[in-house]
């Protein structure tokens, strides 16, 4: 990779778009590019983010987020309760992860629909009394396009369920440009009921 030298120096971050950490960095994941694993894991580490509290999870990011102050990413496996049809457990010994509203679908600069996110805000102490907290995650899963049967010929979209890459960061009264919200969007495939997750 280009620049090894300059991670940490002022003007150089990792700042992908949506489109990036679903398309590049998360199907090539789930997908074992073989080619691509080795650069891919120095960038994002696999993490069991739950595990931790948020404020912990910087000194874990991968070499291109050392040092940055802002944002964090991280894969995360999916968890076995989860796997069994389960809801996932976002608890830490003393917080919790709470998702605000319902999953929203990412879209690609092609206004495709790529993947679904998930916003989370964490909160100090347990439910329902818990203290919100400046540190917010989302959370992507991405779309896999699934053959179409003759009685269907539009592809159907299905969720890659197996592994999540989450951004980590605090919330701040800056502008950030993280999401690509299209306008006027008009879906060419079929995009799936989201389930919860």
């Amino acid at each position: 990779m280009e620049g090894e030298g300059v991670v940490g120096a002022p003007g150089f971050r990792f700042y992908p778009t949506e489109e990036e950490l679903i398309t590049f960095y998360l199907k090539h994941k789930i997908q074992g590019t073989t080619r691509l694993l080795q650069h891919i894991d120095r960038v994002i580490p696999r993490l069991h983010v739950y595990d931790f509290y948020p404020w912990d999870l910087p000194q874990y990011a991968g070499e291109r987020c050392q040092g940055d102050l802002e944002q964090w990413f991280f894969f995360i496996p999916r968890q076995e309760k989860e796997a069994r049809g389960g809801r996932p457990s976002r608890l830490t010994s003393s917080g919790y992860w709470k998702a605000t509203g319902s999953p929203s679908i990412v879209y690609s600069c092609n206004n495709r629909a790529i993947g679904i996110k998930r916003t989370m805000v964490f909160y100090n102490g347990r439910a329902p009394s818990g203290t919100k907290t400046k540190w917010k995650m989302n959370e992507y899963k991405a779309f896999q396009e699934v053959p179409s049967s003759n009685s269907n010929p539009r592809p159907e979209m299905q969720l890659m369920e197996e592994l999540s890459l989450c951004r980590v960061y605090v919330k701040s009264n800056c502008l950030r440009a993280f999401d690509r919200r299209p306008s006027g969007v008009a879906l060419n495939e079929h995009v799936p009921v989201l389930p919860p997750f």
